[in-house]
Order: structure tokens, then C-alpha cells, then sequence
């Protein structure tokens, strides 16, 4: 009889336990559907890697990153229904970046080759650069092929790097975090010549009296977006994001916005 008693007394404690479950939940529900709604609304993030320091591409107004990288990249976030992000960090980074997930694409003026192939992807190009030479006024290298046995300043990582350091094997590479640095390094006379990308090679050469670039392009390369390897899905809809903004003239009228026509 105790058992039984037990028993009953369990099965009417777990109904009421039960009643009064039921009759706790509707105050609760506008609750979780406010924030199904907030979840809703907010959107997922498209985290950019660049190096800010490389006009017009990406550069500082104020505490903002802009430039052309950054402007294409927001418009590509738009496409895609996400909210971009940007990361500024040293350019050696960004690859290391998308690799590890830190970011999910790089935009840096970042040319598509063979070493970076090993470690990321890359979408469908988007502009074309241009890497020349800066040297000083009255130098005595006029073209590219000059640069043989001279020393040469460099943006560490950069296509000027890879390409200085294995079409010159002798001369003295001089490696920097920033293009400003291999700049200062060349009115300061620790090097010959800087070898870097030609727009932000015109704004250095503008705020910096007694510099030139000499006439002869040294290497012609084409601009893409870097990343994580086999994220084909991101690869996808950002190249057709980019098609779309280049079709309809958004692309080039940025770039319009920040390099005025030869």
C-alpha cells in the first residue's frame, strides 16, 4: 500500500508539474519572436583583408578604409546580401588570413600568380595594374633593365618583390612593410630605384618633390580577389557579383572615381 501510494503521488506531482508547464509557455513566446526577428535582420558579415596603405586602392580618410578595393568590395557585399568588414593588416598577411579563415576574401591590389595559386583561389579579374620604377630625378637608370647590380627598395610579398628578386638575382632587394618606407628609403638615398605599383607609385611621386617614374612599364599584371582554397560556393557568387557590377559600369566608374584617364 505505501508503494502504491508513492506511486499516485509521483503520477499527480508530474501532472501538475506538467499543467504548469503548459501554462508558462505563451507568456514566452512574443519573447522568441523577437528575436527570430532580430536574427532576421542582421546580416552575415564579408570580412575584407587589405593593407591600407596602398592609394588609390585601399587608404585611410579618417578612421575609414577607401579606395577602389574597398569600394568594389562593398558593392560585391551589397550584391550578396552581407555587411563588409575590413581588416587592415600588413600585406605578407592576407593570404595567411584567408587561409586560416581570419578573412574571407584579400583585396589589396593582388595580383594573380603562381606562388599565391599554391595557397588560395582567386575570383575573375577586376582591373589591370601596372608595377614601374620610381627613382630620383637625374638618375642614372632609365629603364627597368638598369636596375641590374643596384639596389632596390620593395613592398615585402608584393609582385614587385617576386619579380625584382628573380629577374635581378644580383642586386640588393630591399624589403619593406609599407610602399611609404621604400619611398622615404629612396629620397634618403639607402636605395637606387623603387619598384611598386603605378598608381600608388603617381601619389608617391605627387607628394614627394625630386621623384620620377621612368617611362617603361616594368610588368603588366591583372588585379584579383584571393580566397580560401576549394570555397567554391564564395568563388562562385562573387565572380558573378562581379560580372554583373562590371556589365552595368560599376566597376569602371569607381575606378573612374580614383584614377582620372590618361
Amino acid at each position: 500500500m505505501k508503494i502504491y501510494s508513492r506511486i499516485m503521488a509521483a503520477v499527480v506531482i508530474g501532472t501538475m508539474v506538467f499543467a504548469t508547464g503548459c501554462s508558462s509557455t505563451k507568456p514566452t513566446e512574443p519573447a522568441k519572436t523577437e528575436e527570430k526577428a532580430a536574427d532576421a535582420t542582421a546580416k552575415e558579415e564579408l570580412v575584407m583583408a587589405t593593407n591600407a596603405a596602398f592609394p588609390p586602392y585601399e587608404f585611410y580618410e579618417g578612421t575609414d578604409v577607401v579606395g577602389i578595393d574597398a569600394e568594389i568590395a562593398a558593392a560585391i557585399a551589397e550584391k550578396l546580401g552581407m555587411e563588409l568588414k575590413i581588416e587592415d593588416m600588413e600585406f605578407g598577411s592576407i593570404i595567411t588570413a584567408v587561409q586560416g579563415g581570419k578573412a574571407d576574401m584579400g583585396m589589396a591590389g593582388m595580383t594573380v600568380n603562381e606562388e599565391r595559386l599554391v595557397n588560395v583561389d582567386f575570383s575573375n579579374s577586376y582591373a589591370t595594374g601596372y608595377q614601374v620604377v620610381i627613382v630620383k630625378n637625374g638618375s642614372e637608370i632609365k629603364t627597368p633593365d638598369d636596375l641590374a647590380n643596384k639596389s632596390i627598395g620593395v613592398q615585402e610579398s608584393t609582385t614587385g618583390d617576386i619579380y625584382i628578386t628573380d629577374d635581378y638575382p644580383n642586386a640588393d632587394v630591399q624589403r619593406y612593410n609599407k610602399g611609404t618606407e621604400a619611398v622615404q628609403a629612396l629620397i634618403q638615398g639607402k636605395v637606387d630605384a623603387v619598384v611598386i605599383d603605378r598608381e600608388p607609385a603617381k601619389v608617391f611621386v605627387e607628394q614627394n618633390e625630386g621623384l620620377e617614374i621612368l617611362p617603361t612599364e616594368y610588368v603588366v599584371e591583372e588585379y584579383a580577389i584571393a580566397l580560401a582554397k576549394g570555397n567554391t560556393e564564395l568563388l562562385e557568387k562573387i565572380n558573378k557579383a562581379l560580372e554583373e557590377l562590371k556589365a552595368d559600369g560599376t566597376v569602371q566608374t569607381i575606378i573612374d572615381k580614383y584614377i582620372s584617364a590618361e
